[in-house]
């Protein structure tokens, strides 16, 4: 493992697979040379006379090409993924945020946004300007969907290809520095999503350079990246140089690393373990806490286990389990992978123990899966949660939220069961207004056949799963993008303001009554009725109350109501009374 955020010199490349190496800077030719370097890392090409100052436009000419390709390191790639890299320097920033002291996860809310769809210019400096709305909902951590280089002008940020570079279209390195930097003024963490299982399908110019890819050896999204075969030391280094990169050099305060089960990594240190300790490093370095969480489907709880007990030593994981167990509670969809969860006992299960799925038989996969959670080894905080994320929402065919189907009776339900439960809860953008637009999936490949291709496989996919596919949009049409976006002036009327103030009450009641966040797994009651559908746990002296259900329904209750989700809901001679759809928080 290294802690080097960039390669030795300002241009050097690691090119194997090539015979020469042209350095094209500022439109003269510079010929490489090869270097001198320990085993496993052979491969290596410097330029001794390039330009060592000023902004430089380059490209490399392997082999004799006489079409210059960008750098796997770029920092900018301001005309696209296809042309010229630009240098950018980010110790040029002037940092104000000496102050900022970091944020732990436990104890915190995560609030996950797509910059290009959160405002209507797009930008991170527009996303700058809602901050302090953020603060005032109660949010810690903001976690930006991948904002590194890909093709064309609007994408999910999962095809990128050039993972060193900022999309030019947010605002670029600089402005993303400025986005931090005021998240820090206001008292926010920034959490980065960033992808390091696959690469998009326009743009990726890797494999001309050297083995960062596995050839035929694919998962979901494409050919792997080699992390274990000949030449992976180097691909492993370009992998932690770019965590380094964010957590150092733009001061993110955390990364999520997407669909870690899509790593395939046989060596007996997974990247994952060095992820891990390279967060520690640079937390020990700056002072200030790192955090890394994993996107994962294995329920498998080695990811969170501390590495002096056999574990990778990530900060957290997202829990699929809790989605899929509080979704089905209030939306009654049963089909998919969602079959299993249709019982209450499954979210009571969740909320105890963190998974479902520990060991038990999924009918979805067909098969056992997950294992049990040691209770001394996890604290609950290290499950990120959600009822709704940028997947659960952007992968059904029309990329409806559960507030374009759901009352706000059942929205609140959802949302006292997040926001209240042991773990560490996400929002994703607008739903805690209960946004009516849709996020539905979108691309802008400027190849017409590549466009044609992911706009068919798209209904090819929904076709399979049973749904019409004259209601899937056309991810290349534009208006899908624009339909995505947040539609602010609703926040401010009707149910989407009510709406909005309970979350702010559930935020405030999380920080004011800390048991709710601090205690440990297996340190929650909980209790049911399958047939009545309604729920109830507790976390120290504070007890939460559901009704899932279009009854109302009576249950015991005594203690101060600290909020209550209806009108109808209250406290009755002993007993509480739980309006349709509602909930209720009790302190003893």
């Amino acid at each position: 493992m290294t802690l080097a955020n960039v390669g030795p010199e300002r241009f050097d490349v690691w090119a194997p697979d090539a015979k020469s190496v042209v350095l094209l800077a500022n439109g003269r030719q510079y010929t490489m040379r090869t270097k001198e370097t320990a085993p496993g890392s052979e491969g290596w090409w410097t330029a001794p006379d390039a330009p060592g100052e000023g902004d430089v436009d380059y490209g490399y000419l392997l082999d004799g090409d006489t079409t210059p390709i960008p750098d796997p390191r770029s920092r900018r790639l301001p005309a696209g993924v296809h042309e010229q890299s630009r240098t950018y320097d980010p110790a040029a920033h002037a940092w104000r945020d000496s102050a900022w002291r970091g944020k732990d996860l436990q104890g915190s809310v995560i609030y996950e946004l797509h910059v290009g769809t959160f405002t209507p210019e797009g930008t991170l400096d527009a996303a700058v300007d809602k901050l302090g709305y953020l603060v005032d909902l109660g949010i810690d951590f903001v976690e930006l969907l991948p904002v590194n280089g890909f093709n064309g002008t609007h994408n999910w940020g999962y095809d990128g290809v050039q993972w060193y570079a900022v999309h030019e279209g947010y605002g670029g390195p600089a402005a993303y520095q400025r986005f931090v930097d005021a998240a820090h003024t206001a008292g926010l963490g920034v959490i980065q999503d960033v992808v390091y299982n696959h690469l998009g399908p326009s743009g990726n110019y890797l494999p001309k350079f050297g083995p960062y890819l596995k050839q035929g050896d694919a998962n979901t999204w494409g050919d792997s990246v080699n992390l274990d075969g000949p030449g992976s030391d180097v691909v492993r280094e370009y992998i932690l140089d770019h965590a380094a990169l964010w957590l150092r050099d733009y001061h993110v305060d955390g990364l999520r690393l997407d669909a870690v089960h899509a790593l395939r990594d046989e060596r007996a240190v997974h990247i994952l373990e060095d992820l891990g300790a390279l967060g520690d490093a640079i937390s020990a370095e700056t002072g200030l806490p790192k955090t890394l969480i994993a996107e994962s489907d294995l329920n498998n709880p080695r990811l969170i286990y501390p590495r002096d007990a056999n574990g990778y030593g990530l900060a957290g994981q997202w829990s699929d389990d809790f989605h899929h167990a509080v979704h089905v509670s209030v939306s009654g969809e049963t089909t998919g992978y969602y079959s299993d969860f249709e019982s209450l006992s499954v979210l009571a299960k969740v909320l105890k123990d963190g998974f479902l799925h520990d060991g038990s038989y999924s009918s979805f996969r067909g098969r056992h899966h997950g294992r049990p959670i040691n209770a001394s080894l996890v604290h609950p905080a290290a499950l990120v949660v959600c009822n709704q994320n940028h997947d659960q929402i952007g992968n059904r065919a029309t990329g409806d939220r559960l507030s374009q189907s759901l009352s706000y009776g059942q929205l609140a339900v959802a949302a006292v069961l997040t926001l209240t439960s042991p773990f560490t809860p996400m929002l994703f953008m607008g739903e805690e207004y209960g946004a009516s637009t849709p996020w539905q999936f979108f691309t802008s490949h400027p190849e017409p056949e590549l466009g044609k291709a992911t706009a068919e496989g798209r209904i090819k996919e929904f076709e399979r799963m049973g749904w019409d596919p004259a209601v899937v949009p056309d991810p290349q049409d534009p208006e899908t993008f624009r339909r995505s976006k947040l539609d602010w002036a609703e926040a401010a009327t009707g149910d989407h303001a009510r709406l909005l103030e309970l979350y702010r009450s559930l935020t405030a009641l999380r920080r004011e009554y800390p048991e709710l966040a601090s205690l440990g797994l297996g340190e929650t009651g909980v209790s049911f009725d399958d047939d009545a559908r309604w729920l109830r746990f507790r976390r120290g002296a504070v007890e939460v109350l559901v009704n899932a259900s279009d009854s109302k329904v009576r249950v015991d209750g005594a203690g101060t109501v600290l909020l209550a989700t209806d009108q109808g809901t209250g406290l009755n001679d002993g007993s509480l009374d739980l309006a349709p759809w509602s909930a209720a928080i009790l302190k003893s």
